[in-house]
């Protein structure tokens, strides 16, 4: 598989609701934030695989100590684990939906039980581009590949971008920073610019700023992918929560997004926009008109004649032809000028 197989190609910004850890290990919540991401219009829904055993031990800190439950974050991950069978009935609810399933894998593990659910496009997260057995594993599969840049300076990227190239699997690259909410100084949107220069990929942004703005502004300065946060509510629990836009924000996301690809695909030529709306000029253009009923016999000035909608008529480049000709009959200031009211 690659990218264009799955839809993901320039010219169009594919959009991926990411879930994260927003479920809260509920599995029930899990699927109907699919039903939520499809319903807008996503093109994939995105989770985490954590296993805590595999990737974590007591020592983890917190990033932020939001959970009164959970003693460790090693104890948070082991509660949102899922079982084999449980990620495997959300890839299948995904392809009921006809929306890509996707999960960032956090260990080899991880990697393993979602290779064997069929996942057919990786994200791997901005902290683990240097877990290199990871990568290698992920790369095994094959397929193609997400990586966040959140943590990274461009020069730190140069040999994940040559081993990529060097297993063949394609690859995009998303800018985002490490912060949650995200303010605007720190989105950092030329740099998709500077990614696709730089590493000749395809680029796109991962958004933590916890609103639509971002997310609309990478789009127009064509991010062929772009990742965000969803939440039910502002209310809701966990620790992604202000990074997130609700679920109900997110297919005026989508919708604008869409908006824009369809701008940028329709190029830019003015003469070609100028003829598609070229009817209007008979609506708000103008001809010439008299200024006051005038009756017949009246010889014309320049002060008798009016600009007045709409287009059709006399047009003011003839003005100075009519000037000292005289009306053949009464004319009426409400309607236009016309060739035969005058000798």
């Amino acid at each position: 598989m690659n990218f264009e197989g799955i839809g993901i190609r320039d010219g169009y910004c594919y959009v991926v609701a990411e879930v994260a850890q927003a479920h809260d290990g509920s599995l029930g919540t899990a699927h109907a934030y699919i039903d939520a991401a499809a319903d807008a219009g996503a093109d994939a829904v995105k989770f985490q695989t954590h296993i805590a055993e595999a990737e974590s031990t007591v020592d983890e800190p917190w990033r932020v100590k939001f959970s009164r439950q959970d003693e460790s974050r090693f104890d948070y991950w082991r509660r949102m684990e899922f079982s084999a069978g449980q990620w495997a009935g959300l890839a299948d609810h995904c392809r009921e939906r006809g929306i890509e399933f996707m999960s960032s894998p956090f260990s080899l593990e991880a990697v393993a039980l979602l290779r064997d659910v069929g996942m057919r496009l990786w994200k791997i997260a901005s902290g683990e581009i240097y877990n290199p057995p990871l990568v290698e594993a992920v790369l095994a599969t094959g397929e193609p590949v997400i990586y966040s840049s959140g943590m990274s300076r461009l020069e730190e990227l140069d040999g994940l971008v040559a081993a990529t190239r060097t297993s063949g699997n394609d690859f995009a690259l998303l800018q985002c920073a490490s912060a949650y909410p995200c303010p605007p100084e720190l989105w950092g949107l030329g740099v998709m610019a500077e990614f696709r220069e730089r590493f000749g990929c395809l680029a796109g942004f991962s958004d933590h700023s916890g609103d639509i703005h971002a997310g609309l502004a990478a789009a127009a300065l064509g991010a062929a992918i772009l990742e965000l946060h969803i939440t039910f509510d502002r209310a809701a629990f966990g620790p992604d929560v202000p990074a997130s836009i609700t679920t109900a924000d997110l297919p005026r996301l989508v919708d604008g997004v869409r908006a824009i690809c369809a701008a940028q695909a329709a190029g830019n030529d003015k003469a070609a926009i100028a003829e598609q709306t070229g009817g209007l000029k008979s609506i708000f253009g103008r001809s010439l008109a008299l200024r006051h009923d005038l009756p017949g016999g009246t010889v014309l000035t320049a002060a008798d004649l009016a600009l007045k909608k709409p287009a059709g008529g006399i047009s003011w480049e003839e003005r100075d032809a009519l000037v000292g000709r005289t009306l053949k009959r009464d004319v009426s200031a409400r309607r236009l000028l016309r060739q035969d009211d005058l000798d």
